[in-house]
């Protein structure tokens, strides 16, 4: 088991670090908004270019910085749906008598394009690092990609608590379309599968060796925390307020208002939303 402590110490540190500077930044005037994206664009093509040198190599070190450049590439895009530079075509609350298919069908539209160029950099870091031996980047994103769809969809059938101090203000429309109900079948069956996984990315990671298992390791630490992530759904106590001290100039809103538990359709134009820690990593079902 020794060998997962040190990439699950590694994977929550700098999650937690990420999500936090990220946090830091969307809280910063929006004037600045424009420099930080610019200079998160830079930071993201350094990083593509270290996913691409590190993807022959073999060592734990490669599969570490392959890691590592794959936050930073996630990191852009939450940043840029953070600050709204890349949502979706709909910025408008759910109409209150939106049900069934119109419903999803005008929630996916507030965040489409995020979601699509999220995809695409799935794309180009599989076509990057096709055919090499390291493939903890593609790997990384890729799980980061799939368990945010999860919590997105979890929070849109429903769940049964819902944190808002991560939300901006000017994505608080996005609230409108989540629901705050007890946890549905869909819920259990994604947090078994999620349990599944990492207990066969644990074991791959035991299994293997050098940089193969520690990319495995990592694999497992980020599955680990998605289950976590996942879990701040269902229970009464607020994983925002692990990030406080990247939040000060809302350190003044009494945590009793940021916490609901009504239906966000019936709450104040304000809304309800849930963006949980992986990150900042996003908002929007975030």
């Amino acid at each position: 088991m020794s060998a997962l402590a040190l990439p699950l110490l590694f994977a929550t540190v700098l999650w937690f670090v990420a999500t936090g500077f990220v946090l830091w930044l969307d809280r910063l005037p929006s004037t600045t908004w424009p420099a930080s994206l610019v200079g998160a664009t830079v930071a993201s093509g350094f990083a593509m270019a270290g996913i691409i040198a590190t993807a022959p190599m073999t060592g734990s070190a490669a599969a570490y910085a392959a890691f590592a450049c794959a936050l930073v590439l996630w990191g852009w895009h939450e940043l840029s749906f953070l600050m709204g530079f890349v949502t979706g075509p709909n910025r408008l609350p759910c109409p209150p008598d939106a049900r069934g298919w119109r419903r999803f069908r005008l929630a996916a539209a507030t965040l489409i394009h995020h979601e699509v160029a999220m995809f695409a950099t799935v794309l180009v870091i599989a076509a990057a690092t096709w055919g090499q031996p390291n493939q903890t980047a593609t790997l990384t994103f890729v799980l980061l990609f799939v368990m945010r769809l999860s919590a997105k969809f979890n929070i849109f059938a429903g769940v049964p608590h819902l944190s808002t101090e991560m939300m901006p203000d000017h994505m608080r429309y996005l609230a409108s379309y989540f629901r705050i109900r007890p946890a549905s079948g869909f819920f259990v069956l994604s947090l078994t599968l999620i349990s599944v996984l990492a207990a066969w990315l644990g074991a791959a990671a035991l299994a293997a060796e050098d940089g193969l298992a520690t990319g495995y390791a990592l694999a497992f630490a980020l599955v680990v925390l998605a289950f976590i992530e996942h879990g701040f759904l269902v229970v009464p106590w607020q994983d925002t307020s692990l990030f406080r001290w990247a939040m000060a100039s809302q350190a003044d809103v009494p945590i009793a208002n940021q916490r609901q538990m009504v239906d966000p359709r019936e709450a104040e134009p304000t809304g309800h939303s849930r963006a949980n820690g992986l990150a900042a990593l996003e908002t929007a079902g975030q």
